[in-house]
This record gives C-alpha cells, structure tokens and sequence, in this order.
C-alpha cells in the first residue's frame, strides 16, 4: 500500500508560482511512478505532470509544458510540482497519484493510477 499526503496549495496571484509537495509512505518510494492531476469544479480529472519510479522520464499535459516542473527526492519520499507563471485556468484541486507499474514513461490516464491523495486546492485569482 501507499499513502500519499499533498501540501502547498493556496491562493496566489496570476504571474506568481505555488511549490506542491506530496509525501509518500508505505511501500518503497524508489518503486513506482507519480504523477500529478487536477480537477476543476465540473471537469473531469486532468493529466498535469509524471516522474517515473527512477526520475528518469517525465511529462507534461502541453498546457503546463514550460511553466510547471515535476521532481522526486527519494531521500525524503516526496514528490513536487513547482508550478510558475500561474493562469486563473490553472486553479483546481491537485491530486497526486502512484502507479506501481514499472514502465519506463507511465501512464497519463488518472484510472492507472492505483493510489491517490486527498487534494490540494490551487486557486489563481486574476
């Protein structure tokens, strides 16, 4: 099992960046991928970001290709998202999310995610 705990999330001005980290527990850390989601109020999950189990491969939904920027430190069993050049679109709740699978790029599909936190709320005003 995993657990995984999100912190970060706030109000911020549009132009101004928000760091997310999401703590993990439970099974090794070094063994599988996270990813980080987000959900608007009456949309559906969205793909923002992925690190493979090693660091080695990561993604971005091209919506925050150049702004957003994922990383792991296994040391510390956390995963952040240092998200700059905040937009009001960008304002949802982030999820983060593990995936035990092994592969090299994991999936963008949030229902291959096998394990998922409770949410922080970003919110951008303009």
């Amino acid at each position: 099992q995993v657990q995984l705990v999100e912190s970060g999330g706030g109000l911020v001005q549009a132009g101004g960046s928000l760091r997310l980290s999401c703590a993990a527990s439970g099974r090794a850390f070094s063994s599988y991928a996270l990813g980080w989601f987000r959900q608007a109020p009456g949309k559906e999950r969205e793909f923002v970001a992925f690190i493979n189990w090693s660091g080695g491969s990561t993604n971005y939904a091209d919506s925050v290709k150049g702004r957003f920027t994922i990383s792991r430190d296994n040391a510390e069993n956390t995963v952040y998202l240092q998200m700059n050049s905040l937009k009001p679109e960008d304002a949802a709740v982030y999820y983060c999310a593990a995936d035990l699978s092994l592969s090299w790029n994991p999936s963008t599909r949030p229902y291959e995610y096998d394990y998922w936190g409770q949410g922080t709320q970003v919110t951008v005003s303009s």
